[in-house]
Parts: structure tokens; sequence; C-alpha cells
């Protein structure tokens, strides 16, 4: 694992912050405040670890993580509204091809979290205390629909997929993943918006975003 601490991004904005494990793409939590969101990160660690190991990675030691804000941003509307969508100055870092292809390894991870836990979660969700929250296709579909922006935005074309068509899908991922293991001096991808590591967080975040939730609004088991 790249050290023994876990560097740290923080965006914030009056009403949200996010808080971003900057080397473990996906590892990203929201608060209400800066304090809230890096709560919100530590009590994630246990759920994100698996994801690191189907990665063949380790994330933390077995004292729990211990982490050093490297980074506070002002953050945006869009991280207001609940995602997280500032690029910090370590996103711009060189992406060797190394590393490009352990950044690859773990979105490709959270896809594989993200179906599994779908595979098993009943289609209808327990709602939230106001009776809202998509039901486990909708949430699929969603997810689906929001890869392909994101590919779009690393310069992928790739005809809309239909969520039922699993090769599809997998054809739209693999084009991400090849994507993703390039090196890179850092520059946005396809000299659009996203540099090759906040495109992995990203893409990471918003799947194990919706794989915890679908377990968290999961029925428990008979």
């Amino acid at each position: 694992m790249p050290g023994t601490r876990i560097k740290v991004g923080v965006e914030i904005t009056p009403k949200k912050a996010f808080a971003s494990a900057l080397d473990w793409p996906g590892w990203t939590r929201a608060g209400k405040d800066p304090e809230a969101a890096l709560a919100a990160l530590a009590a994630a660690a246990e759920r994100y670890a698996p994801v690191a190991r189907k990665a063949g990675l380790e994330v933390t030691p077995k004292a729990g993580p211990r982490f050093d804000v490297v980074e506070e941003a002002p953050g945006n509307a869009t991280t207001a509204f609940g995602a997280p969508d500032v690029r910090f100055e370590a996103d711009h870092r060189r992406v060797t091809g190394r590393e490009a292809a352990r950044l690859a390894s773990i979105v490709e991870a959270a896809w594989k979290v993200f179906d599994g836990v779908a595979a098993k979660a009943p289609a209808e969700l327990r709602k939230g205390p106001r009776g809202g929250g998509r039901d486990r296709d909708k949430i699929v579909a969603h997810v689906l629909g929001a890869d392909g922006g994101y590919a779009r935005s690393i310069g992928i074309k790739h005809p809309e997929v239909d969520p039922g068509d699993t090769r599809a899908r997998d054809a739209l991922r693999r084009a991400v993943l090849e994507v993703l293991r390039q090196p890179s001096d850092g520059s946005p991808i396809a000299g659009r918006k996203w540099p090759p590591r906040y495109a992995a967080r990203r893409i990471a975040w918003h799947a194990l975003d919706h794989a915890w939730e679908i377990e968290d609004r999961s029925e428990p088991s008979a």
C-alpha cells in the first residue's frame, strides 16, 4: 500500500463536505462538514477493505486508518448536491503504467462489488425516512447511465447501453478500463476536464456509493 497514512483531500461547501482517500478510488464519504466527512470516511474503512482486496491490494493496517489531510478546497454546486467534484492538485500527479494498472484494478473491483450486491438484493428496497429512494433495478440503470456519461468525460464514444444487456455493459467497462490503464502526465484525459486519478475516484465512488446504499436499504435476511 502507498504509505501507512492515508492521504485525504476534503472539498467543502456550507451544506456538505466530501473526504476522499486520494490514492484509493472509491473511498470517499460525505458529511455535513469536514469533521463529519472524515468520520464517515473512517467508518467506511471496513467496507472499503474488501474492494481493495478484490483488486489484490491491502488498504489499511490492522490498527485502522490514519488520515493525513493534505488538501482542502472549496466545493461547488455539484459537491453541495451530493457528488465529489473537486480536482485536487494531487489528482494532477503523474501516473506511471504500474499505478495506472492499480487504479484501474480498483475501479474494476468497485464494479464487481456493485454487481454482486445488486445480484443479491431484493427488487424492492426499503424506503428512506420520507418514503423516497430508487428500487434496485432503477439504481442499476442509474449507475450504468452514469458510467456512460463518465465514459464520454474521458473521450470514449459508446452507444447507450440497455441495463439488461450485460455484454454491452461489459464492453463499456472494458473501454473505460483501457483508458484508465494508460500512463499519464496527470493532464485531463482526452483534453477534457478529468485527470486519470480523479476519473478513477469518481467512477469507483459512484458504484460503491450505490452498492452500499443497496446494502443499507435491503431487508434483513429471514
